[in-house]
């Protein structure tokens, strides 16, 4: 049997190339987008879900129609994440709480009805960065991602606390990836999402201890 991996933002950039590479490895595929659909992507392993990490009623509902159709979650992937005010200096009200909506808020309490689906020996990732590490941050820019990904970090450690010899955790940086989040990061971007993509996956299949920050990059462990 299929061991079975959900992954949020599996629309485009590091959760589409992730997507395809577990596919390629044997897994079932749950990926979420925010339409509900993944253009030109179809394989008979993969399943697609309409989630907008902002809506309640969107989180209630894809509840709803996973656990009405699967058994169980092997490997929970919370990918999905926005960062509007990436590079700029000077936090905007609307664009903070939008941040906190889906990054933090929108991916605790989904994960939180799911994790009693999550079998032992199950893995929750969170895809956070470097960014929101309080141990290298020396720039300005960019409040309210670094902070939400401080905030997900957190989330990471109470996770593994919690659910510690059950499930393990860790929080992981993919790099620094050519991704759409910000237009820069297309240009300046070091890794492909396929080469972050497989990074993750080694990470994901290693013996990685519970409540780690992963550099995914560089191979070595970052501080909190």
């Amino acid at each position: 049997m299929n061991k079975i991996a959900l992954i949020t933002g599996a629309s485009k950039g590091i959760g589409r190339a992730l997507t395809e590479k577990m596919l390629n490895e044997d897994f079932f595929v749950i990926g979420t987008s925010r339409n509900g659909k993944i253009k030109g992507f179809e394989h008979v392993n993969f399943h697609a879900l309409k989630l907008d990490l902002s809506s309640t009623k969107s989180i209630e509902n894809v509840h709803k129609e996973i656990f009405s159709t699967f058994k169980q979650i092997d490997i929970l992937i919370n990918n999905a994440g926005i960062g509007p005010d990436l590079y700029t200096n000077i936090p905007e009200r609307k664009s903070f709480n939008h941040t906190f909506d889906v990054n933090v808020n929108g991916t605790v309490f989904f994960t939180e009805p799911l994790i009693q689906f999550i079998p032992e020996n199950g893995i929750i990732l969170n895809i956070s960065s470097k960014m929101g590490s309080l141990g290298v941050c020396e720039l300005t820019d960019s409040v309210a991602y670094r902070m939400s990904k401080s905030a997900l970090n957190m989330y990471t450690k109470i996770l593994t606390n919690r659910l510690k010899g059950k499930i393990r955790v860790a929080s992981i940086h993919p790099g620094w990836v050519k991704t759409t989040i910000v237009e820069s990061n297309l240009r300046d971007g070091r890794l492909t999402p396929e080469q972050s993509a497989r990074n993750i996956f080694e990470f994901l299949i290693a013996p990685f201890d519970s409540g780690i920050f992963w550099n995914s990059e560089n191979g070595k462990e970052l501080p909190w």
